[in-house]
């Protein structure tokens, strides 16, 4: 094994970006800004932490590929997409910092953003046991401490402890199990693992072990059953950190465990492509597919709450990335990231809709939303966008996303096996979550304003943030290629 530590540094360079950001917002404003007001202490820090993502992203696109430290690391054309992918997701949802009720901290808020991109960003990357788990809780710490930043309100308090402890349960469930990994391989480094895999025939404890990593990938996921911190965390959260929670940490969590389970597990994972299902990996993830898909679909309908209805369409969005998971062994991982990303983007946009109408009076209710187009036009045009992208409607990105998953999803056995099954699950389902969407937008665009409710003024960061989303959803849908070609 070959230990190339300018290689190292060379790759990365992208996190070292973010780390120097991170120190440099908090430096500046311990000493310099220490007695400026708060809204120039919070513009400072919203700048030079959107530089340190712009560098970050320019610095993972133009960076070295192929594996890096005797394999440590892989900077593939996966990783390198998905590099770049959550920096921007997460530029995107700084813009909504800015209406961050939690202002007291402006410089903490962003530095530990930058932090959680940097878990981000190794996650891509990682394929070494190791190294994956430590960015994976190098991530999921911060996202805590973002969950409970909004000191002010019990709900966030509450949002972050809930999300503290079922992350603290599924790090010990993924810990457990890659220990047990590791114990019957010899090995930390997946293609060592798969190799070895391959020599042995599949036991009792390696199904122990594949079932522990099944249970984290799912709370990561937010999937069914390990769905239920999702709504609390949802609702409760700070919008910066529901919208990263939603966006930046599925993309990444996503092909965190799709690099394992296909590169590490692959000679494992079973088969679905016929009635006949072999045992592995795959039945299973298949069943949590469904089951997120029904309880997060269905669990929307009775949703009053805008925040909790965005958790549980969520939930029923992590199943439907399953689907991309699952054919993507087999024919390739464009549509999952397809997917993923653009779903990303209509989760910042719309959780960026709602900072900005919670920062002009609230926005709990869905119902809070009346009279959306007549209070804030682009509001209201902006969040259109968002929605019907996420219930899939032609030719926003939202369709072209489930269009690919689908079709790949059915090359692995057609109609006639589970896949397809699953492929025509979630068809149907998409009508169930066609209504709850459209609730939302009869809502904004129908109904009439509360009285009293008047004209919503938008931060100028939060209006960049929202345009240039709603412009990629539909740019994305019109030139799905943008992204596919990339694979």
């Amino acid at each position: 094994m070959s230990f190339d530590y300018a290689g190292l540094f060379g790759a990365l360079r992208p996190e070292t970006a973010l780390v120097v950001g991170a120190l440099l917002v908090l430096s500046l404003d311990l000493s310099l800004l220490k007695g400026s007001s708060a809204g120039a202490r919070r513009g400072v820090a919203l700048i030079l932490g959107s530089l340190a993502l712009v560098v970050a992203g320019w610095l993972a696109w133009v960076g070295p590929h192929g594996p890096v430290f005797g394999g440590v690391l892989v900077l593939d054309r996966f990783a390198t997409a998905t590099r770049v992918g959550v920096l921007s997701l997460m530029l995107l949802a700084m813009g909504t910092a800015s209406c961050n009720r939690a202002g007291r901290n402006p410089a903490e808020l962003v530095a530990v953003m930058l932090f959680a991109a940097v878990g981000f960003t190794l996650m891509a990357a990682a394929q070494q046991l190791l190294i994956a788990f430590l960015s994976l809780e190098l991530a999921s710490l911060s996202l805590y401490i973002l969950a409970g930043f909004d000191k002010s309100r019990p709900e966030s308090a509450e949002a972050g402890l809930k999300y503290y402890l079922f992350g603290g349960m599924a790090a010990a469930f993924l810990l457990f199990g890659l220990s047990l990994v590791y114990g019957l391989t010899g090995s930390i480094d997946l293609p060592a693992i798969a190799e070895s895999l391959r020599s042995q025939p599949p036991n009792a404890l390696l199904m122990v072990a594949l079932v522990m990593i099944l249970v984290a990938f799912g709370f990561k996921a937010a999937a069914a059953p390990f769905h239920l911190w999702a709504p609390d965390v949802y609702e409760g959260a700070p919008t910066v950190a529901a919208s990263l929670v939603a966006s930046a940490s599925k993309l990444a969590a996503f092909t965190f465990f799709t690099r394992i389970l296909w590169t590490g597990f692959y000679p494992v994972a079973g088969s679905i492509s016929t009635s006949a299902v072999t045992p592995g990996w795959l039945a299973p993830l298949a069943a949590i597919s469904a089951l997120s898909m029904l309880i997060g679909n269905f669990g929307a309908l009775a949703q009053q709450n805008v925040r909790r209805l965005l958790a549980y369409s969520a939930i029923a969005h992590s199943g439907v990335l399953m689907l991309g998971v699952m054919a993507a062994g087999d024919y390739g991982v464009g549509p999952l990231f397809y997917y993923a990303s653009t779903y990303g983007i209509a989760a910042v946009g719309a959780f960026a809709v709602v900072g900005v109408v919670e920062a002009s009076g609230g926005c709990q209710k869905i119902t809070d939303l009346a009279g959306l187009a007549r209070r804030s036009p682009l509001l209201a045009g902006c969040l259109s966008v968002f929605i019907l992208s996420l219930a899939g409607i032609p030719p926003l990105a939202g369709f072209f996303g489930k269009f690919s998953v689908f079709a790949s999803a059915l090359r692995l056995g057609g109609l006639a096996g589970p896949a397809g099954w699953l492929v025509v699950l979630a068809i149907a389902l998409s009508a169930v979550a066609l209504y709850y969407y459209l609730i939302v937008l009869k809502q904004a665009l129908i109904e009439a304003p509360a009285q009293g409710a008047g004209k919503i003024a938008i931060p100028a960061a939060a209006e960049v943030a929202l345009v240039a989303a709603a412009v990629l959803l539909i740019l994305l849908g019109v030139r799905p290629s943008l992204i596919l070609g990339l694979f």
